[in-house]
């Protein structure tokens, strides 16, 4: 008996401490395992969300480009929006356009050195003028609306120019 005891003490097993440091050292190992795996799908599933976005908003964009090419400018509503149907629940568009704002460059002109005579002023004014007439400034905007969570906004502008547009830059006083 004594002889089965002491082969049983030197006896090449675990101790409670080893097995404790080897639970530790596992359970550790499977939650950077599974903090890993979990971002990676969070990763997965935003990179989803853009790539159906931007396969949207080039559809809808598309389809704007084809409505209103080669029409006046006035076809184009300010405002209107829909949803994607029933393919795409949670998505929605919306399109506003406006006509484009040039900035006024008159005070640029004359902040220069010797300043700006008045004809060329007039001209300026007159081509900003013509320009802004004849562009139309128009965005399409993609909108997510999840079941739960927060949503987002994603959109895409694009330029509409009347070539038919008389623009006409006239000497004033001439």
């Amino acid at each position: 008996m004594k002889s089965l005891l002491r082969s049983l003490k030197n006896s090449a097993g675990f101790t409670l401490i080893e097995t404790m440091m080897a639970l530790v050292i596992m359970s550790s190992a499977l939650l950077l395992l599974t903090n890993s795996w979990s971002g990676s799908i969070m990763r997965l599933q935003k990179t989803q969300l853009i790539f159906e976005v931007a396969a949207l908003l080039e559809r809808k964009m598309a389809e704007v480009e084809i409505q209103y090419r080669g029409k006046p400018l006035t076809e184009i509503p300010e405002e209107a929006a829909d949803s994607f149907g029933e393919e795409y629940p949670q998505y929605s568009w919306k399109l506003t356009s406006k006509q484009l704002e040039i900035p006024d460059l008159s005070a640029s002109l004359t902040g220069q050195d010797g300043g700006a005579d008045q004809m060329l002023l007039s001209l300026v004014k007159q081509l900003t003028d013509g320009l802004s007439k004849s562009i139309k400034e128009v965005t399409v905007t993609v909108v997510f609306k999840p079941a739960q969570g927060k949503g987002a906004e994603y959109s895409v502008t694009t330029y509409f120019v009347d070539y038919e547009k008389d623009v006409t830059f006239g000497v004033p006083g001439a």
